[in-house]
């Protein structure tokens, strides 16, 4: 962090004297990471920065720049620099850019790219926005099986250098069906003349199919130990691969939609501080409204129990601790299921494994808050004498009502990310704020339920 200081503190006083050359000189030492920092740092001097690097420098330190500092880059370089940049840029990445610009944008940089590139462009833009196929590169190295070992790597120090990446070989037939993939290091640890591509063949590989959804090849990566994964179709064709970078920031994306979204609001899918105002304020009204209309439900409750109300206004006292305590399990309920299904640690056929630790945990949480109430309630007397002769009864209306209310919160906040999954919905949309809602609402049913029950006869 000291050093990202010391770096920005360099940078302000070289572009203050415009000493460019100097500037060159010395962001071309530094790494592409601190670049890209300092880019995102300082986004008015993106240009300067930009033209003063070496050209593989600036390509490199582009595709790790946030998505709208990469548009506004687009804007404002020169032509050529613009259809340079975008005919260096991988496949997969210029395809991830492009998702994110305006259609007349997109057309006009298509147009702009070599007919290579162009056809390439396409391709992957017709798959589905969340598919795979998005994501897949075009840049890989396969072989085939007759091969020896001495041809295969005579092929990668020739074509090596414009793949994605040469950690991992495909073998593909005549027909380019993939065979098998084989890592680099087992084709340097044989006998490079007497050792043919099939020798080394198992037929043991992992692929993804190209209209995959995105968000589930982060396990697949994680089960296989992988850097990159091949991409087939239906025929079982090669089509490209797909590397690790790629699915983390498709991870990193899908972890800030979840969280906005457990917030009780839409995902933005922009940085906060970019999203123009009257758009950010659309994402949240809606969720804002719904949580309202469920909240005035209260009110619907509280009347339907307006005569035990008025015949025991102490009731109304301890309204906030009951429904704040139900919310509270809820919301820690749902975020722990989000989270674990967002990891695959929890499925669907979990569920019942999953009502039945929330059964126990609501149980044991619901009594100590229960016990803590009814403790409360007693020495509360004993201080100020505020329940007289029905505090017991008192009491005992408050404990077994946060037990019955925290048990509630937590099979609620527990079962509905596992019902909206069950539906095709996204788990996050059962939100903290939207089960404290639902929760509200049935806990001063529950409340009220329970005091009928220790209090008729004695104050009702």
């Amino acid at each position: 962090m000291e050093e990202i200081k010391i770096y920005n503190e360099r940078v302000e006083k070289l572009i203050e004297l415009d000493a460019l050359d100097e500037l060159g000189e010395f962001i071309n030492d530094l790494n592409i990471s601190d670049v890209g920092e300092l880019i995102n740092e300082y986004p008015d001097n993106a240009l300067i920065f930009f033209n003063h690097l070496d050209f593989q420098r600036a390509l490199a330190v582009f595709r790790i720049l946030d998505g709208n500092i990469q548009e506004d880059l687009l804007t404002i370089l020169a032509p050529h620099q613009m259809v340079q940049l975008l005919n260096e840029l991988p496949p997969d990445d210029r395809t991830s850019l492009l998702a994110e610009l305006p259609s007349h944008t997109v057309k006009e940089v298509i147009r702009k790219l070599n007919p290579e590139e162009r056809k390439i462009t396409l391709s992957l833009l017709g798959y589905p926005e969340e598919s795979v196929g998005r994501l897949m590169t075009p840049d890989y190295i396969d072989v085939e099986p007759d091969w020896t070992v001495e041809q295969v790597l005579t092929y990668i120090r020739d074509y090596g250098k414009s793949s994605e990446t040469i950690d991992v070989i495909y073998v593909t037939d005549a027909h380019g069906t993939l065979l098998d993939d084989i890592r680099i290091r087992d084709f340097l640890l044989v006998d490079p003349v007497k050792t043919k591509v099939q020798d080394l063949m198992d037929e043991r590989f992992i692929a993804l199919h190209v209209n995959d959804d995105q968000r589930e090849t982060m396990n697949t990566f994680q089960m296989n130990n992988r850097v990159a994964l091949p991409v087939v179709d239906d025929r079982n064709v090669l089509l490209g691969i797909v590397t690790i970078d790629d699915v983390l920031w498709v991870a990193e994306e899908e972890y800030s939609e979840d969280i906005q979204r457990i917030g009780g609001t839409e995902a933005l899918n922009e940085p906060y501080l970019d999203i123009p105002l009257p758009k950010l304020i659309k994402k949240r009204v809606g969720w804002l409204v719904i949580l309202f209309l469920g909240e005035m439900l209260t009110a619907t409750a509280m009347a339907y129990f307006e005569d035990e109300i008025s015949k025991a206004m102490v009731l109304v006292l301890f309204i906030p601790l009951i429904i704040s305590s139900g919310g509270n399990t809820g919301s820690q309920a749902s975020t722990l299921i989000i989270q674990a299904m967002a990891l695959g640690e929890v499925t669907l056929y979990d569920w019942w494994r999953v009502i039945k630790r929330e059964l126990i945990s609501g149980v044991v949480l619901g009594t100590v808050l229960g016990i803590i109430g009814l403790i409360r309630v007693i020495f509360w007397n004993m201080a100020f004498h505020s329940y007289g002769d029905s505090t017991l009864s008192i009491g005992f209306t408050v404990g077994f009502s946060l037990l019955g209310v925290v048990l509630w919160g937590t099979l609620i906040g527990s079962m509905f990310p596992m019902f909206l999954k069950r539906l095709g919905a996204d788990p996050a949309v059962s939100s903290a704020p939207f089960v404290a809602t639902v929760i509200d609402v049935t806990g001063l049913v529950i409340y009220f339920s329970v005091a009928l029950l220790f209090l008729r006869g004695i104050l009702l």
